[in-house]
């Protein structure tokens, strides 16, 4: 986000990211993958700059 000069309300309003989801990103929830998309969209990027797999 820092890259792209992104914000919170940025992706709530161009993405149609939900608080409750940001919420969750922010605290290392599950997400949808279709929230997943949505951030690949507004950040213009591929998913593996926004993910990062850890095994339980």
């Amino acid at each position: 986000m820092k890259k792209r000069s992104a914000t919170t309300y940025t992706l709530q309003v161009k993405g149609g990211i939900s608080s409750s989801t940001i919420r969750r990103l922010k605290a290392g929830e599950s997400v949808s993958t279709n929230t997943l998309e949505a951030l690949c969209k507004i950040l213009e990027c591929e998913l593996p700059d926004i993910v990062e797999y850890l095994p339980d």
